[in-house]
């Protein structure tokens, strides 16, 4: 699964929230998702921002269960389970960002691939384990998202081959945070912010009507713990960011990341992250990926691509330390030599 650090610019927040004032901001965190989640709500009623707290919390632990990749009773274990055997049958949650990643993957010729699933098992991070040639060789014919059937009136989903396998570790958690959004404001909730690792949606202002001020983190740390390389106010957009910093190991000066570039089963290069600011956190968390495997020059092509179907912008950081950066947000972004 894909787990992404962040951090946000509360400070601001946080006076508003004890001098009294309403609405106040009112703040929660849990683990969840294999990662760290973190949900402010922004209301004149505590009770009533800590139940929509909790309950996208729920939302979020719910929807975890159906696409975990390595819970064998998850409907994502039995749909890889069923590989070249049968459709099987899932929630409306599980359909749709499989067709949300199904898009990404189209949109980007297989930049981003949810059937990457088979190659991700044969690499360990943890353990630094990077597998051979020939292991990698062979798995590489079973990612193809082309091979994905979706039946909408039958809610199932199909792999078409056998040794099929979807990880969908590089979209969830955009989505859920999507799903929190939408729980929280089904509640009444008219701002706030859920940050699920480094995917975060934003809706509506803080208390004192200022955005919310979103850190990026900076891939190459000089020693300070989450030190950010530029900010960002946001309003009712999402961002997400991947980066070569978040799972990765060094062997024999190589650094090997998480990031896959689907069409050779090992690590995309060139990039270090990839920033991209959307209205979706599923949108955003898919492309974010999809850039950073195209690489430089394609990625600055895809997201004007993009740009002619719906708002995007982006800050990308190469690996020779120069950044890329949208003019959508060229005039707000911040950089770390700025502050």
């Amino acid at each position: 699964m894909k787990t992404k650090l962040f951090f946000f610019t509360i400070l601001g927040l946080l006076l508003v929230s004890c001098s009294g004032k309403t609405p106040h901001a009112y703040q929660k965190s849990k683990a969840l998702l294999d990662t760290f989640i973190t949900i402010t709500a922004v209301s004149d009623s505590e009770k009533t921002a800590d139940a929509a707290i909790e309950n996208a919390f729920a939302r979020i632990e719910q929807f975890g269960k159906l696409i975990n990749f390595y819970a064998p009773d998850s409907e994502l274990a039995l749909i890889n389970k069923n590989a070249g055997v049968a459709a099987t049958r899932v929630s409306s949650e599980t359909l749709d960002v499989i067709a949300r990643a199904l898009y990404v993957a189209e949109k980007s010729q297989g930049a981003f691939d949810p059937t990457i699933g088979p190659v991700m098992q044969l690499w360990d991070f943890r353990q630094s384990v990077k597998p051979d040639d020939a292991e990698i060789r062979k798995k590489l014919p079973l990612v193809n998202y082309r091979k994905v059937r979706i039946d909408r009136k039958q809610s199932t989903v199909f792999l078409t081959a056998k040794g099929m396998a979807l990880d969908l570790g590089g979209i969830a958690k955009g989505y859920a945070a999507d799903l929190a959004v939408e729980t929280l404001t089904r509640q009444g909730i008219l701002s706030g912010l859920v940050a699920i690792a480094g995917d975060i949606r934003t809706f509506g202002n803080r208390p004192d009507g200022k955005p919310w001020n979103i850190g990026i983190r900076n891939p190459r740390m000089k020693g300070k713990k989450d030190e950010i390389i530029a900010t960002l106010p946001l309003s009712g957009k999402a961002i997400s960011t991947a980066g070569d910093y978040e799972r990765f190991f060094i062997s024999s000066g190589q650094r090997y990341h998480h990031i896959m570039n689907p069409a050779t089963g090992y690590p995309a290069y060139g990039t270090r992250s990839v920033s991209v600011i959307t209205d979706s956190g599923v949108i955003a968390d898919g492309f974010d990926n999809a850039i950073f495997v195209l690489g430089p020059e394609r990625g600055k092509k895809m997201i004007e691509e993009l740009g002619k179907d719906f708002p995007v912008d982006a800050f990308i950081l190469y690996d020779d330390g120069t950044t890329y950066t949208t003019s959508g947000i060229r005039g707000s972004l911040k950089h770390e030599k700025e502050h």
